[in-house]
C-alpha cells in the first residue's frame, strides 16, 4: 500500500524503544531486533559483547496518513538522550548508540533536516550525535524480546527505566496516541 512505510531506529535498549512507539496512532508494528553490524544472524548474546557492530534497534512500519516520519523522529528525539555517544543511562557500547537508518532517500534529507534544526535550537545542552545512515540487513531479536515491556511491566529494570520513557512520551505526544490508550 502507498501510505504503509517503514523505518529502522535505534535509541539505547531496544525494549524501551519499542515500548516507547508501540502506543503511537499509525503505527501498524515495532519489532525488536539488530542491525548496522557484520555479523550474520547476530543472537542478544552476541550483541550484548558490543563485538558485532550492530545496534539494538527497532524496524516500525507505520501508515503515513495517520503519522509522518518526521514526526516519529519527533518521538524518536524526546524519548532519549541523543547527545551521548554509544550510551543510554547505564546501557553502554555501541549495540546503544542512536541511530536512524533511513530507508528512502527523502528520509535521509527529513532525518538531517530535523537533526540541523535541533541542533540549531539547542534543544539538548550537546550536540547531537545520533548517525544518520542507510538502511542495512535487519534480523529480528528472539521471541523473548518481542513485546518485552508489555509482558514484563513489573520487572525492576521495567519499572524503573522504560516506563518513566513512555511516561514521559505519553506526555508530551498525548494526541498521537492510538484511542484506547489515553
Amino acid at each position: 500500500m502507498k501510505n504503509i512505510d517503514t523505518t529502522t531506529l535505534a535509541a539505547g535498549c531496544f525494549w524501551c524503544v519499542e515500548a516507547v512507539f508501540q502506543d503511537i496512532d499509525g503505527v501498524i508494528s515495532v519489532t525488536n531486533g539488530y542491525t548496522g553490524g557484520t555479523t550474520i544472524h547476530p543472537t542478544y548474546k552476541e550483541v550484548c559483547s558490543g563485538e558485532t557492530g550492530h545496534a539494538e534497534s527497532i524496524r516500525i512500519v507505520f501508515d503515513s496518513t495517520k503519522i509522518s516520519f518526521a514526526e516519529l523522529l519527533e518521538i524518536f528525539f524526546t524519548s532519549h538522550d541523543p547527545t551521548t555517544l554509544n550510551r543510554q543511562g547505564n546501557d553502554i557500547g555501541t549495540q546503544y548508540r542512536s541511530v536512524i537508518f533511513y530507508h528512502t532517500e527523502e528520509q535521509k534529507l527529513i532525518a538531517e533536516k530535523v537533526k540541523s534544526e535541533l541542533n540549531a535550537e539547542k534543544a539538548f545542552n550537546n550536540p547531537i550525535v545520533t548517525e544518520i545512515v542507510p538502511e542495512s540487513i535487519f534480523y529480528p531479536a528472539e521471541d523473548y524480546h518481542q513485546g518485552y515491556y508489555s509482558g514484563n511491566q513489573e520487572q525492576p529494570y521495567c519499572t524503573l527505566v522504560i516506563r518513566p520513557k513512555v511516561d514521559k512520551v505519553h506526555k508530551i505526544f498525548k494526541s498521537k496516541l492510538k484511542h484506547n490508550i489515553h
